[in-house]
């Protein structure tokens, strides 16, 4: 089944109706931010059925076999399926303002550009051509160790993760989560209880902090806790590309 039916102008419409200004607060505060609904749930049912569609990939990983935890997923090849391809492209623009902020608190002289195909370009001129958008299918007693997704010198700070599967009718459990450590600090953890198709946005490995002197480097990593039960699905959109 090809995800191609998607209608563009009320897709982005739909993204553009986000609190974007509420969204882009909440993550220079805490690192993370929800979105509310951004999926309808046809779109994440046809992102589901994407699934078993061999050709729409570049490569498939099984958790267990490089210790990353249990369950698989798989990275999307180019050409990205429509509705895939438009989210990463609509998204995009609302967080340049905030990655390059990031990037100028931590005395990052790359600037990121306005748009992903000028941003994936400079990609592939440092070598990183390989599609990073996936989709993850967790099953009873599935889950995901805390890792990072860096794939290059080239990183976007930030990336979502949507939530396809209904919690509590499709599968119990499977809560991502996510564990900042501040310098000289115990972790601390945020537990993200998301609904069918919601986002949560959040910072691909670190953020600023103010502190007394100057900002600082807070290191997060994200995972999903077990599975009791049922199949959980989720798209993880990432904006740099892999070596």
């Amino acid at each position: 089944m090809m995800c191609s039916s998607i209608d563009t102008p009320i897709f982005t419409q739909r993204v553009e109706a986000l609190q974007w200004e509420k969204i882009l607060q909440t993550l220079y505060i805490q690192g993370f931010a929800k979105t509310g609904q951004i999926l309808s749930s046809e779109e994440c049912h046809q992102i589901i059925n994407l699934y078993g569609v061999s050709t729409q990939f570049r490569s498939c990983v099984k958790m267990q076999q490089y210790r990353f935890g249990q369950g698989e997923y798989q990275y999307f090849a180019y050409p990205l399926p429509a509705i895939v391809q438009s989210l990463r492209e609509t998204v995009y623009p609302y967080l340049v303002p905030l990655a390059n902020t990031w990037n100028e608190e931590l005395g990052k002289a790359f600037a990121f550009p306005n748009t992903l195909e000028t941003f994936l370009e400079t990609c592939h001129r440092a070598k990183q051509i390989r599609p990073t958008p996936l989709l993850l299918k967790y099953e009873s007693g599935d889950f995901n160790c805390l890792h990072q997704d860096l794939y290059g010198e080239l990183t976007f700070p930030l990336q979502i993760a949507i939530l396809l599967s209904q919690p509590e009718e499709d599968f119990v459990g499977g809560e991502f989560v996510l564990v900042e450590q501040k310098p000289r600090t115990q972790s601390r953890v945020h537990v993200v209880p998301l609904h069918h198709g919601e986002a949560v946005i959040f910072a691909v490995s670190h953020r600023p902090v103010r502190g007394t002197r100057g900002f600082y480097r807070v290191d997060l990593k994200h995972g999903v806790s077990q599975i009791h039960s049922g199949q959980r699905y989720c798209l993880g959109m990432i904006f740099h590309d892999a070596t």
